[in-house]
């Protein structure tokens, strides 16, 4: 810790912006921690605009959560502990370390290796190291511990300073990972694929005449094209209230055409009928090597459990593509032409997903698709042997088994 070391406070702290509420005294901060009430202390050095690190302090919650920063303002730890009934000690419950390889890597860029230790008070610990980042194949273990490991003494309100922010992994963290990498770990340690990255062929539902679990294959059906000036993909519900899309793609500027796949299904003793299973938005036709989940905001593989995936919310059972700078144009725009006789109502055309909106003077458009439901659902890009994005995906019906 640097001798020239200070911490102010404040009523709240934002990790990802690092802003935080109104500046407190020293003796303000005091009398909200005897009353448990929230605040924040900024470890902070002279002539350094971005902080040490931050913690966030709320005792009647029970909850300590702190981060580490580099110089380029990137969190480099985030330690989150929660207190123990009697009060006196504290759960490291979880612990994440970054390392950023040089200092144009993203706090989330998918290369920034890290590693997250997660610990119970049962005492036992799950450790997952991405040496390569959400891309490469990760370390997993879950290992009993010993109690020493597991908690910290809860600091009285003159102690902070003497408390730092740990950016480095924990001695017995760090010994685990060596003696894993080596192979002459214990049983338990496991090495587990990219969680990113997809097992399935997804093209199978676009290929008519496939059999998948039952059900065949019809011929992709056209859904009209979607302009994207700005080079940036959204993908959302588009009667999302965010502010922002959730999801976004960077793609070549440029006009793309929308595929909607269907299968027949048949059933017993009635007539077959078809189901819309999936929509892609297609970038070339250039084969996909590779299937990558897009991400949205704070989206770390690292919080995924198994067979779990990230992606957009809908409680209107839709989503749809679009340009991402117009995109709240373009819902506008949707709203309006969804009136009955209003002017903007031949801006919609029927397709075999959902529906199209021309966005015209916008220079850009939105393709609306249905969904079989609502919930959360993944969006998976298809990348070409050179990295390049081929395709956008998005799984809309039946869950279909692909890698059968």
């Amino acid at each position: 810790m640097p001798d020239t070391m200070y911490v102010t406070f404040e009523e709240s702290w934002d990790a990802k912006s690092r802003t935080g509420g109104r500046a407190l005294s020293h003796e303000e901060a005091r009398v909200r921690d005897a009353a448990g009430l929230p605040y924040a202390v900024i470890y902070r050095v002279p002539d350094r605009e971005v902080p040490l690190g931050a913690r966030m302090v709320a005792w009647r919650a029970g909850v300590l959560d702190c981060w580490a920063y580099d110089e380029y303002g990137r969190r480099t730890a985030e330690t989150e502990l929660q207190m123990r009934t009697d009060e006196g000690q504290l759960l490291i419950r979880r612990l994440l370390v970054r390392r950023y390889p040089d200092r144009q890597t993203g706090e989330f860029d998918v290369h920034c290796p890290r590693t997250v230790v997660e610990l119970s008070a049962g005492g036992t610990a799950r450790i997952s190291h991405q040496p390569e980042g959400m891309r490469g194949a990760s370390l997993e273990a879950r290992l009993t511990v010993a109690d020493e490991h597991l908690w910290t003494v809860r600091p009285r309100f003159d102690e902070w300073p003497s408390l730092p922010v740990a950016d480095t992994l924990p001695d017995w963290v760090a010994a685990e990972l060596v003696a894993a990498e080596q192979a002459s770990a214990g049983c338990g340690w496991r090495r587990e694929p990219s969680r990113l990255l997809g097992s399935t062929d997804l093209d199978r539902v676009f290929r008519p005449g496939t059999h998948i679990g039952g059900v065949r294959v019809l011929d992709a059906v056209p859904c009209g094209s979607v302009r994207v000036p700005t080079g940036v993909l959204a993908v959302d519900c588009p009667q999302s209230g965010g502010e922002e899309p959730r999801i976004t793609v960077a793609v070549p500027p440029g006009t793309y055409p929308v595929e909607a796949a269907s299968v027949e299904v048949g059933d017993r003793g009635y007539r077959s009928y078809e189901e819309l299973v999936a929509v892609r938005l297609r970038i070339s036709d250039a084969p996909v090597a590779v299937w990558e989940m897009a991400l949205g905001p704070g989206d770390d593989t690292l919080r995924l459990s198994t067979g779990a995936a990230f992606g957009f919310d809908t409680d209107a059972a839709m989503g749809a593509f679009g340009d991402a700078d117009a995109w709240q144009d373009l819902r506008g725009l949707l709203e309006r032409a969804a009136r009955p006789g209003s002017p903007e109502a031949d801006e919609i055309a029927s397709t075999g997903a959902g529906v199209h909106l021309d966005g015209g003077s916008l220079g850009a458009d939105m393709a609306i698709f249905y969904t079989g439901g609502d919930g959360v659902h993944p969006v998976w890009v298809g990348r070409s042997a050179a990295g390049e994005v081929v395709c956008v995906h998005v799984d809309t019906g039946l869950d279909l088994d692909l890698d059968a």
